[in-house]
């Protein structure tokens, strides 16, 4: 079983089965993937606000691969094993205008960098962010054939989002194109269930994936999409102590949106945030569940924020974390 280091560049930021691998492996291979951040190294820790918006968006991604797996056959099943995720002391979430859940409500520009410790940062004070990096983006080559944006997610795996992904878990794809045809990138060092201001802590990161390829036998059910074994004694943010708000709607959207804003509102008042930091740290940090979908025609949406990541304090007798 070999082991290999695959530099970032030359990335991409599309989907297109006609990609020529960077590298051929074996089934039981592991490969270390260096991973620019998602702008592809546009933003810096030094970068302004009108650096960012400056920024080719068309990039966005920046995607490391594809590798392909030797003898992969469309019907296949790769497991990617994730061994080990690694950031590297720095990140960046920001607000863009028209885009995230609250976009009514934050419709400026913004731009936050972290700070990065191994485990957690303490950047967005008062609060103090577990880290568990994943990537954000990781999938085979379509089936369709053509360049498809990296945006949207798929059978395929691609921009998935799923904090899960981190250290420990294994992930399982169907394979489409011979070879598998294997990317990541977009890796994030913490992120919130929603994404909701549009970003995780972006950062580049080091991710050291094995892979184990399953052929298809006769008879088999193939697998039509995405599926993910976790690791939960690899999130140190999964305690069951955590600030909930709780909102019900007819459309779920719509209770997401109210609960995320509540929760923004909860945080801010309540900790003397600015409202763009609570925005993000939602973004970095909040669990959404949907709590029940049965008592129509009502949805019922939770959204969590772990103690682990506020400094303690009761909401009443009404008092503040900090003197006025």
């Amino acid at each position: 079983m070999a082991e290999y280091l695959l530099k970032a560049e030359p990335t991409h930021s599309r989907w297109n089965r006609d990609l020529m691998p960077r590298l051929t492996i074996s089934s039981g291979d592991t490969v270390r993937f260096d991973c620019q951040d998602s702008s592809g190294r546009q933003v810096m820790p030094t970068s302004t606000v009108e650096d960012f918006l400056a920024i080719d968006r068309g990039r966005i991604h920046a995607l490391t691969g594809p590798v392909a797996i030797e003898d992969a056959e469309p019907g296949d099943v790769l497991e990617v094993e994730i061994l080990n995720v690694r950031h590297k002391g720095w990140g960046w979430s920001s607000v863009i205008p028209g885009l995230g859940l609250l976009k009514e409500q934050f419709n400026e520009p913004y731009l936050f960098l972290w700070s990065l410790e191994e485990f957690e940062s303490t950047s967005l004070e008062p609060a103090t962010v577990p880290l568990r990096p994943f990537c954000g983006v990781m999938g085979v080559a379509p089936a369709q054939p053509g360049e498809m944006r990296t945006r949207p997610p798929g059978n395929f795996g691609g921009n998935m989002d799923v904090r899960e992904l981190c250290t420990g878990a294994r992930l399982y794809l169907p394979v489409y194109n011979e070879g598998a045809l294997f990317s990541c990138g977009d890796a994030h060092a913490a992120q919130g269930d929603g994404e909701v201001c549009i970003n995780g802590i972006e950062c580049p990161a080091e991710a050291t994936l094995r892979f184990h390829l399953h052929k298809t036998l006769h008879g088999d059910t193939p697998l039509r999409g995405p599926v993910i074994e976790s690791a939960e004694s690899a999130m140190p943010d999964m305690k069951q102590d955590a600030w909930i708000v709780v909102e019900s709607a007819e459309d779920t959207m719509s209770a997401v949106r109210a609960a995320t804003l509540r929760m923004v509102e909860l945080i801010a008042e309540g900790w003397r945030m600015e409202p763009v930091h609570a925005y993000i740290l939602c973004s970095v940090a909040m669990k959404l569940r949907l709590s029940q979908v049965v008592n129509e025609p009502m949805v019922t949406v939770s959204a969590a924020m772990p103690k682990c990541v506020l400094p303690p304090r009761k909401l009443y007798p009404v008092r503040r974390l900090f003197a006025v």
